[in-house]
């Protein structure tokens, strides 16, 4: 089972595309344990009060392992960089610079292509 770092643009982009995200992982990446940080967490939490879309939060967090995040870094986007590096995770996003950001530090990434299909990119 592998294990996937979710950003909170990335899995808004799941919801907001209708996919299943069991399917649409199962495509790209087999079985997977999505790992949630507790500034995404945060950051979805944002998220859902300014929309009146479901996120599906309590979903996301049934499913996730939910950690810390190292303490040297306080943006999310900081904290996701550090901790995919570090664990050799890929990261779900659609964030075109932290997705630059990743591949500047040869970490994998999955994004959303046209809202419909999952992409697995690789280095």
């Amino acid at each position: 089972m592998s294990k996937v770092l979710i950003d909170a643009c990335g899995w808004t982009a799941i919801i907001e595309g209708g996919l299943n995200v069991d399917l649409a992982m199962a495509d790209v990446i087999g079985t997977f344990e999505p790992v949630l940080l507790k500034r995404v967490l945060q950051e979805l939490e944002m998220i859902q009060e300014k929309t009146t879309s479901p996120l599906l939060i309590d979903f996301l967090k049934s499913r996730s392992e939910l950690i810390a995040g190292p303490d040297e870094a306080n943006h999310p986007d900081d904290q996701l960089v550090i901790v995919a590096s570090q664990q050799n995770w890929p990261v779900l996003t659609v964030d075109r610079k932290l997705k630059q950001r990743l591949v500047e530090m040869n970490c994998s990434y999955i994004e959303v292509m046209s809202g419909q299909n999952l992409r697995l990119v690789s280095l």
